[in-house]
């Protein structure tokens, strides 16, 4: 049905152009609805819709009074309304203002996350082109570059970039070159889809995951990473987050305000690991052992004496061998494992956080909120509020 014209309503009449077909656009409406239940009803324009899609035929002649698009449609963005954008673009970064992933912060996340795992050989594999995926690579090799680890980076073969090829042809592409790498390799993928594949291609070469190839994809989409085998690990982020400062920044524009900043990045929610990387690539066996032991316990009351009795080692020797491997102390990868299965369950559930505290080995939640302050840089609360579960 055609939207009507005519204003009947004092409520500011706002377009949403956001696809609702992914988990992501939905994330970004129910950023907008919360939005709006905190400050003032609008009246919503809003169509079933894929990201890329055309525009809404009604939409030349919508005489409205704000945008929040996920479309780079030159028709929106040069309208004179006020409109805010929720995609990654060079292009309108001097048009309208942006919301948008903090994309550099995502690739280092998920490069620190296998470096973390013993990967010193990283790999990225992405979209050629595409500003999101170029930053995203940048993260990764700014990371691996810190961290001392090589990078490869999946280049298709030119003579294919300019055409659609089969999808068979483009597996076994990927295949010849991820069986190419140095191993153990740490693959970071642009997003999930792009997990998919690469994870596709190693069943394609006979590459064991995560043992010869960890792969890392980005959005989170549950779907999607419960569909791979094994099961995709992935970086969260915080569509919620994004929709609300997107509708309080396009409230302030409709009110005549000026915003101070044309673009703010919104930093990814966290990692959330599955059982394509959960794997520790490294030689040094005493080390990966006390890992695979701190993984398994950290939740349990661990700590370092309980550690050396099952590891044949010193307390000095294992310090300084995981501070060279890792950058951390046994008892800081403790405290980390801890933290992780907090935000896991502050994230996932509506546990209390006096259960959540136990349940990761803490003897109160006061203990647990000082630690995750300390490691998080935020509250047990607002970090669920971020999540969307608050």
């Amino acid at each position: 049905m055609k939207p009507t014209q005519q204003k009947v309503t004092s409520r500011p009449q706002v377009a949403l152009i956001i696809e609702t077909s992914i988990n992501y656009g939905r994330g970004l409406l129910k950023g907008v609805a919360r939005y709006m239940r905190s400050a003032g009803e609008w009246s919503v324009f809003l169509e079933q819709r894929e990201l890329g899609a055309e525009l809404p035929r009604w939409i030349d002649r919508w005489d409205g009074d704000g945008i929040i698009t996920r479309s780079d449609d030159p028709r929106l963005l040069e309208r004179g309304i006020p409109t805010v954008a929720l995609f990654d673009h060079r292009s309108c970064q001097q048009k309208v203002p942006q919301i948008l992933n903090d994309n550099r912060a995502v690739g280092r996340l998920a490069a620190a996350h296998l470096v973390e795992r013993g990967f010193r050989h990283l790999a990225f594999y992405g979209v050629p082109g595409e500003f999101w995926s170029e930053e995203r690579l940048a993260g990764v090799r700014e990371e691996g570059a810190r961290q001392g680890a090589s990078l490869a980076v999946f280049e298709p073969a030119r003579s294919r970039r300019k055409r659609s090829i089969a999808w068979q042809d483009s597996q076994e592409e990927l295949a010849r070159w991820m069986s190419a790498q140095a191993a153990p390799l740490g693959l970071v993928a642009a997003n999930d889809i792009h997990g998919l594949r690469a994870l596709d291609a190693c069943k394609r070469a006979g590459i064991s995951v995560p043992e010869r190839v960890a792969v890392m994809g980005a959005d989170n989409d549950e779907e999607l990473c419960e569909l791979s085998d094994p099961p995709l690990s992935s970086i969260a982020f915080q569509p919620l987050r994004a929709g609300f400062a997107a509708a309080e920044m396009l409230a302030r524009m409709m009110r005549g305000e000026r915003v101070q900043s044309a673009m703010q990045l919104v930093p990814p929610l966290g990692l959330v690991t599955r059982q394509s990387t959960d794997v520790l690539a490294m030689e040094d066996e005493e080390v990966a052992r006390a890992l695979a032991v701190i993984r398994q316990q950290a939740c349990d009351g661990l700590d370092v004496p309980a550690i050396l009795r099952q590891v044949p080692i010193s307390r000095r020797s294992l310090e300084i061998r995981m501070q060279k491997l890792l950058g951390r102390t046994p008892r800081e990868e403790i405290r980390r494992v801890q933290i992780e299965r907090a935000k896991k369950l502050l994230s996932e559930t509506d546990l209390k956080l006096d259960r959540i505290a136990v349940s990761c080995g803490f003897v109160r939640a006061s203990a647990l909120s000082i630690a995750f302050r300390e490691v998080v840089g935020t509250t047990p609360s607002d970090y669920r509020s971020q999540a969307g579960l608050a």
